[in-house]
Formats: structure tokens, sequence, C-alpha cells
């Protein structure tokens, strides 16, 4: 079954780049996609997680955060293959 795993971002934020390749990278041909949202755009996402970005969240459950976890990222693809 197929993932959608959601990147939180703000334009501009080197950091939040460089995850999005790498775990575009690391999706790549699984079947999962990668779906950024800028937390600049919402209110509430902006209140809630600052200059706290990126964040990598499969629905509620965080991945990792500031930087690619690759341990983390790996133990999730082999969760869901």
């Amino acid at each position: 079954m197929s993932k959608t795993l959601t990147l939180f971002t703000r334009a501009g934020c080197p950091l939040c780049e460089e995850m999005a390749e790498e775990i575009g990278a690391l999706i790549a041909g699984t079947g999962h996609s990668l779906e950024p949202v800028d937390v600049d755009a919402d209110p509430l996402l902006k209140t809630h997680y600052g200059w706290d970005v990126p964040l990598l969240f499969d629905g509620e459950t965080e991945i990792c955060r500031h930087q690619l976890n690759l341990p983390a990222i790996q133990e999730w693809l082999r969760a869901n293959p």
C-alpha cells in the first residue's frame, strides 16, 4: 500500500530543499509520494512549527526533523514496502 509522506517546509529553506531531494531519491520507484507543505501558507502550521522545519511525517508520526535521519527513513521503508 503506497503512502504519502508530508514534508513541512518553508520557501527559501536550504535544509528543506535538501531533505526533499534526499527523500525523493529514497522513495523513487516505491510507489510512495512526498507532499511538501509550506508552513508559512497556513497560520496554524506557522504558529505550531515556527522555524522548526523541515519535518517529515507519515500521518501524525514524525520520522525526522531538521535533517534526514537515514536509519529512521530506512526503517520506515522496510515497514512500508
